[in-house]
């Protein structure tokens, strides 16, 4: 059975929906935005995104997974991410040594025929606070390949679905779970 491209924003969406729910994991909360550029280099150009957000329904609370997908004049697209709440920044050492770690458990839990790319963001409530209590965030992305998306819905569904088994298997990880905020 042969799939026909995914060419606007909604065929994406219901295809990554689908894949994630399959694991188990639901969805919490779907934004749609609509932007349009009146000056500059896409002068006159329009651009839809989405954002969607899962949470594994027996927790953990430290962990949910976000999916930003968008639709241009380029085509569409998009990633999904794994966002674990880390201790605070006091308590979680070494950025260096924090990055380091994060990029070796994705490199051995996310399949390498896709980017990966990782995040980790640091932040204040307020600049007066004192360094140590910054709020720290990692994420861990998987972007779809232009080829999966050309594919169709199915190959999308899919590549969510091995991107899920991933996630599932850093969330069980000693080594993310020892960092997570609020995990025993």
């Amino acid at each position: 059975m042969t799939s026909s491209p995914i060419l606007t924003l909604e065929p994406l969406i219901e295809a990554v929906r689908t894949g994630v729910e399959a694991s188990g994991w639901e969805l919490s909360g779907l934004q749609k935005t609509t932007s349009h550029q009146f000056e500059g280099r896409w002068d006159g150009e329009s651009t839809r995104s989405a954002y969607l957000f899962f949470h594994p329904p027996s927790g953990p609370e430290w962990a949910s997974v976000d999916a930003y997908l968008d639709e241009t004049s380029r085509g569409v697209g998009g990633n999904l991410a794994l966002v674990a709440d880390l201790r605070p920044l006091g308590r979680i050492g070494s950025g260096r040594e924090l990055i380091g770690r994060l990029a070796e458990l994705s490199r051995r839990h996310v399949d390498a025929r896709y980017r990966r790319p990782l995040t980790v963001r640091f932040r204040l409530e307020d600049v007066s606070d004192d360094a140590e209590a910054a709020e720290t965030e990692a994420r861990i992305k998987v972007r779809f390949p232009r080829t999966a998306v050309s594919a169709g819905p199915e190959a999308v569904e899919r590549l969510v679905r091995e991107a899920m088994e991933s996630f599932e298997r850093l969330v069980a990880a000693a080594e993310l779970r020892d960092r997570a905020d609020g995990a025993s």
